[in-house]
Parts: C-alpha cells; structure tokens; sequence
C-alpha cells in the first residue's frame, strides 16, 4: 500500500465505474478498494463473471478475439476458465499476459480431461475436445455459475447482460440456450434428428448459460432407466445409447437432456446466439431485426472463407481491433463500409442488424462522458 495513496485519483472523480478499464492508479480496482477503505464505505467483493471456452487445434486466434470481445464491452470484472491442448497454453499465456495491465479479467489454463475410462470416445465427438464442455459442472466444483460459448462466439454488448438472465430462472431452471432454428422448414433436428430433441427445432448450445449448483444437484428423467440420475452419471449411459444416432456430439445430448428435462431450460431469443442460418435463405430472426444482433455465432467456419461476408467483416474489424478508446471507437465506419460491400449477400442485405447493437454498445461504454455512465 505504501505510496499508492499519492498515485491514486481522488475516488470521487470515478465512483460511477470502479471497475472501467483504466491502470490501478487512476480509479482501477487497485484504487477503488483504497478508496472504499479510506472513505470507511461499506462495499461488497465485485462478483466476477465467469466464462469458459474449450479450443483446440488451429483455434487460438478464434478465441483470443472471443476473449477481446467479451472484456471490450463488459463493465464487471470477468474469470476466464480456458480448457486448451497443451500446445496452445504458451501462446494463451503470453497473449493474456500482455493484457493485464487492464485489469478487468483473470484467466485459468487447463488441460483437456475426459473420464479416463472413456477419454478417447468422448475426444473423438463431433470436434475435438467440443465434449469437454458437458463436463465442466464436475470439474469446475467452485463455481456457482458459468456461461460456456464456442471459440467462434463474438460479443457485440457486454457479457454482464447475458449474464444478467441467471437471475431470470424459475426455480427448476439450471440452463439457458437459444433455439437451433426460427423457421422449422429450415430446421435440422424437425428434419433430420433420429433423437429426441427440446421444443420444435432443438437447442444451439454455442452460447451455453449455466446455474452449475442446480445442475449437480439436480436428477433428471431420462430414457434408460425409471431412476432418476445426476449430471455426473446420465453422460455415459446417453453416449453408450445415441452414439450411433448423433450427428452434432455434445449438442445433441443436451438436447436429449432437456427433451425428458424441459422445465430445466430457459430459452433466450436468437439474438444471443445468432448464426448464418439466420439470414442464410433471408432474415428469420425477428428479436435482431429490431433491436440488433447482440451475440455472433460464426459457425460453420464463416469468419474464415468468402461465403457470408458479412460475418467475416465483424470478425476481422473486433481481431484487429486494440484496446485504445479511439481505436474502438474508430472501427465503426470502416466496418460499415465493409458491411455495405456484402449486400449481395441475404445476410449483407440487412447488415444493420450487424452493426446496430455494437454501435450503441460504444456510445455506451466509451463515448459518453463520465457522469452519464
């Protein structure tokens, strides 16, 4: 504590957002505690937001931007839990590191682990290591709760309003996830699945919100036996009976999960997880029509090959991107002029839903003055 004191700014020019992204000598966390001990405030530990994200193979620049994204916009302090092949730890490490002096988040690197008995089917499901996730409430056992999201997630507004549903859940709710589609003559599940599935097109589980407590300690119905089992105990049995009939791995036992489970799920418009099926045959997705596109799902490989532009542009404009207030502020108009280069797109004719939401997470996080924050 010695000497900080000097270096600290008055704490009354930065009570409106202790957490803003600054050093910890001009109202960073550092300063705020000082502050709130000097001052004899009585304040409460800031809850960290936790997330997760499994990446392996050739994936680590995906999820660095997923990560820049998420700490660009979001106002509380942020855990990462980081689940990567060993090769990729260094380079995570070193990427993180650089970014301390932020202060906004911290990070846990952990090796890729499956139950030793089963390790190499569940490896083998779908995507390397993607079956990793279902197991993260037994392993991350201190962690109250958690929101899981695929390396090719993009946040356009901060994680703190996704975040905020947890406390929207009913009483049997333990998850949250977006419908796989809007429009059923599209749909996979409705068409395809040979598998039960939740509601009339089956769930996405690339953006995954998780109350972790309920989860180990709930038992859930199923279709192998008339007991009833916990988290722990149904993974096994519902890979040993669908592994023949699933064709999206982890995704498909969830939606197992919660079709014998629905009062289990909150489910939370497209907009939180919005992906090329959206506006791939034209706009479905009426909740970012209106209000805009609040997380981007580049799956099926978009953010790199030429086929939607438009989600490719969001993703270059966010990995180019630096932490510097003008920097982020600036990337508006280029990404609009590259948004408006996609029009012969479906998903480039209604680009404004691309860039609507991130606008107005700017204006709000850096271009208002201090007092109106």
């Amino acid at each position: 504590h010695s000497g900080r004191s000097d270096r600290c700014k008055d704490f009354s020019l930065c009570y409106w957002n202790p957490y803003w992204m600054l050093p910890s000598d001009v109202c960073g966390m550092n300063c705020f505690w000082e502050a709130a001990f000097r001052y004899g405030l009585n304040v409460q530990p800031i809850q960290r937001m936790h997330l997760a994200v499994v990446a392996c193979g050739e994936r680590l620049e995906e999820t660095v931007t997923m990560l820049k994204s998420a700490i660009i916009f979001s106002i509380r302090p942020l855990q990462f839990h980081i689940f990567a092949e060993d090769q990729l730890h260094d380079s995570f490490k070193g990427i993180l590191d650089s970014w301390s002096f932020l202060q906004t988040f911290n990070y846990s690197l952990y090796p890729i682990t499956f139950p030793s008995e089963n390790a190499v089917e569940w490896k083998k499901l779908f995507k390397p290591c993607a079956s990793q996730r279902l197991f993260l409430p037994l392993i991350l056992k201190e962690v109250d709760s958690l929101l899981y999201v695929d390396t090719d997630i993009l946040f356009l507004r901060p994680v703190d309003d996704i975040w905020s549903l947890l406390k929207k859940f009913n009483s049997t709710q333990i998850a949250a996830m977006a419908p796989e589609h809007e429009e059923p003559r599209i749909g996979w599940y409705n068409r395809f699945a040979r598998h039960p599935y939740y509601g009339k097109t089956g769930v996405n589980s690339g953006v995954m919100l998780m109350n972790m407590t309920r989860m180990r300690r709930k038992y859930f119905k199923n279709d192998m036996t008339t007991v009833r089992l916990r988290w722990g105990d149904i993974l096994m049995p519902l890979l040993k009976k669908y592994k023949l009939n699933i064709t999206w791995g982890d995704q498909d036992l969830l939606n197992i999960i919660f079709f014998h489970n629905p009062e289990s799920l909150f489910v939370f418009p497209c907009q939180w997880n919005y992906r090329p099926d959206h506006c791939i045959y034209g706009s479905n997705c009426q909740e970012a029509e209106e209000e805009g596109i609040f997380i981007l799902h580049g799956n099926r490989g978009v953010y790199h090959d030429d086929k939607q532009p438009a989600f490719r542009a969001i993703y270059e404009a966010l990995r180019n991107c630096s932490f510097k207030d003008n920097n982020i502020r600036s990337l508006l108009k280029p990404l609009e002029l590259e948004l408006q280069k996609t029009v012969h797109t479906y998903c480039g004719k209604i680009y404004k839903i691309f860039i609507k939401q991130l606008t107005k997470s700017i204006q709000d996080r850096y271009d208002r003055p201090p007092k109106e924050r």
